[in-house]
């Protein structure tokens, strides 16, 4: 295994980063909270035009057919800006469906769309009370004439007000499994959408589907497979999760250790003082491990190796590491760190919700418990 970045890997590396820097500022993350778009459109049509919408998107459909490696570059960056896009649940929850189960027409109708950013997809998985396994999945799919009656309530849908296609998960038997992914439009009859507050301040809805119509061509591949879809779709988000973590928790502790050798007490700076020397070390120890668990998941995807255990370690370990780090800085920083003024506090409420996001540790470790057992 070579976990050595190639030169193209870096100078991606460099021109996110460079783009995040230009269009996508902690000032402009902190004019982004609570929006109701939640997104700057010209970062959006900078990745478009530069290629990184559809990085990871085959060339038959305008991508650029890059690989998880090279998502993980991007998502580090990501995480390191605090940037806000549609880019994961677009270009990597529901392309990824899309590819792995979709019919020739929706690739075609969809994919290239997605890649070009002209089209946003996102994706509505979780509901009221339900958990992050098949059976939290109440919203119904009932036969309806040649298509389906769409009926249920999903909550924390990402940037639903900007998108043009949603993908549904809905039920359509009794069995844990009996699950069927179906597109939706969000300005059909019986869509409904409301926003939700969230601690990260992201751009989060609530969508109620109220008999909604769909026809047989927006199913997303044959009846009952639509869990098994959904679950290898997000095995392999679960690993640009984690780099976007890694990065944000990498930001983090830069930022703290700056604040260390600047911020002085008793006429010396606070990294002087050993307990908080220590604290910065096993911050930095964190950051480097989950670092190369990380990068082990996305080369493991890369060279077509099981990613059952490595993808939900990488994204537990990202996680909690994200989550200490930052509560170490806040701790560093002293009251102040809480105040809006400070950028740890944008790292650290984020931090949070990230880990709870998607996948939380409960179901990481279950899904891990699972890998080895079997193993």
């Amino acid at each position: 295994m070579e976990l050595d970045f190639t030169a193209e890997q870096d100078m991606l590396r460099e021109m996110v980063r460079a783009l995040c820097a230009s269009a996508s500022s902690l000032e402009t993350v902190r004019e982004m909270e609570d929006d109701p778009v939640g997104y700057s459109a010209d970062l959006w049509r900078q990745l478009g035009e530069l290629d990184l919408i559809g990085l990871m998107l085959p060339e038959e459909y305008g991508g650029s057919g890059m690989g998880a490696l090279e998502g993980c570059v991007v998502y580090e960056e990501f995480g390191r800006a605090l940037v806000s896009s549609p880019h994961f649940v677009s270009a990597v929850m529901s392309a990824g469906c899309l590819l792995r189960s979709g019919s020739d027409d929706q690739r075609a109708q969809h994919v290239a769309n997605i890649a070009a950013g002209t089209t946003i997809f996102t994706t509505a998985w979780l509901e009221p009370d339900g958990g992050f396994g098949p059976r939290g999945i109440r919203t119904t799919a009932t036969p309806d004439g040649n298509g389906f009656r769409l009926d249920g309530e999903k909550w924390f849908v990402p940037f639903a007000s900007s998108a043009t296609q949603i993908i549904v998960l809905a039920r359509t038997g009794d069995g844990d499994d009996d699950i069927d992914l179906f597109v939706v439009d969000p300005q059909a009859d019986g869509v409904t959408l409301a926003q939700q507050f969230t601690l990260a301040s992201e751009n989060q809805y609530a969508v109620t589907l109220s008999g909604v119509r769909v026809s047989e061509a927006d199913q997303i591949g044959a009846a009952g497979t639509g869990w098994a879809t959904w679950n290898a779709t997000l095995l392999e988000g679960a690993i640009f999760l984690a780099a976007n973590a890694i990065g944000g928790a990498r930001a983090a502790l830069d930022t703290t250790i700056q604040y260390a050798k600047d911020r002085e007490q008793f006429d010396k700076p606070l990294g002087a003082f050993q307990a908080i020397s220590h604290y910065l070390a096993d911050a930095s120890a964190a950051v480097e491990g989950g670092e190369i668990l990380v990068h082990e998941a996305a080369w493991a995807a890369a060279n077509d190796q099981s990613i059952d255990q490595l993808a939900p370690m990488a994204k537990l370990f990202a996680g909690r590491t994200y989550r200490d780090v930052t509560a170490m800085g806040e701790q560093v920083h002293g009251g102040v760190g809480f105040t809006l003024e400070y950028d740890i506090q944008l790292y650290f409420r984020r931090a949070k919700q990230q880990q709870i996001s998607w996948l939380d540790d409960r179901a990481l470790e279950d899904r891990i418990a699972v890998a080895v057992l079997d193993e």
